[in-house]
């Protein structure tokens, strides 16, 4: 949810400010800190589970949405950063601006990019807002351009677009009655999309059982449920059940932002299954703040209201 707002003579003073950066650089003349190399490929690809072969051998190219990775600069930063990008957040932040979260990018592809590859790289102030009111608070996006080139031969192009906001204020905290309400009087989590594609999976898990759906014509095992095999591309399947352990593959703890039916802080967790595969889960029975990648965990099935439950992971000395 979006509105506008700040309208008036000093409202389009500000904003007349902060335009004036539009077109302006935020990073001139910036080098990825490595070449495109196969092993930063390879990560990528089993982080994401992508098993395309045009992105393995000798004749390698890289996966087109890893265009921005070979630009970042990780905790140390990289050189070219402009002046201006730094005057604009701080005069955002005089205003009360002080709080910043990614909103979405576009990426445009131009030629693959291929191991051995210098990645250089400019980047504009494209645009900036006038201001708006999210649900976050109220504030201005500002998008960046940065086009990419690869050995001197245009790559692509990314835009980024954050909003640079004055968080709203928190709401009051809910009366100890109301905490106290029985499920049915709460707020309720949203109900997940149940569809031909993984309604077998729904009906597992009102049994109490997780199943894992199978390829019969690779044995390829694969979660989610798709309705054909990213492996082999065969649409005939079946499932098996799966027996319970994982473990912490990777992890987020959730502070912000607050939705009802969720108390923050919690943890999320990518678990991988003994039997291979990986889901997201909430982790049960330990802290938020003790959970770690690695620690073992065992399925559970926790009912969250009246006609709904789920499939968690349960950490610590019972899992």
């Amino acid at each position: 949810m979006i509105a506008a707002d700040g309208v008036g003579p000093e409202a389009d003073g500000f904003l007349a400010r902060l335009r004036a950066f539009e077109g302006r650089p935020a990073v001139a003349g910036g080098r990825g800190k490595d070449p495109v190399n196969a092993a930063m490929i390879r990560h990528w690809c089993e982080a994401m589970g992508d098993t395309n072969p045009d992105y393995s051998g000798p004749d390698a190219v890289a996966p087109p949405t890893m265009l921005q990775a070979w630009t970042m600069g990780g905790l140390s930063g990289h050189g070219g950063r402009s002046g201006a990008w730094d005057e604009l957040l701080a005069l955002l932040d005089a205003v009360g601006c002080t709080s910043v979260v990614a909103t979405d990018c576009e990426q445009e592809y131009l030629r693959p990019l291929r191991p051995g590859d210098t990645v250089t790289f400019d980047a504009v102030i494209e645009s900036v807002s006038p201001r708006k009111t999210t649900r976050l608070g109220s504030g201005h996006f500002v998008t960046t351009r940065m086009d990419v080139l690869a050995d001197g031969e245009p790559a692509g192009t990314h835009r980024f677009r954050i909003l640079k906001y004055a968080p709203a204020a928190a709401p009051a905290p809910a009366p100890e009655a109301a905490r106290a309400a029985p499920v049915s009087a709460r707020a309720r989590r949203p109900r997940p999309v149940v569809n031909r594609d993984n309604q077998g999976f729904w009906d597992g898990v009102r049994e109490h059982r997780l199943l894992i759906q199978r390829c019969t014509s690779c044995n390829a095992l694969r979660f989610p449920w798709l309705p054909g095999c990213n492996a082999c591309a065969s649409l005939e399947w079946d499932t098996v059940q799966a027996c319970g352990e994982a473990a912490v593959f990777s992890y987020v703890v959730m502070h912000h932002p607050p939705f009802p039916a969720f108390d923050p802080p919690y943890a999320v967790a990518l678990v991988e299954l003994a039997e291979g595969v990986r889901m997201i889960t909430n982790i049960t029975g330990v802290p938020h703040d003790r959970v770690r990648i690695g620690m073992p965990v065992r399925l559970e099935f926790l009912r969250v209201d009246e006609d709904l439950e789920l499939p968690v992971f349960r950490g610590g000395s019972e899992a």
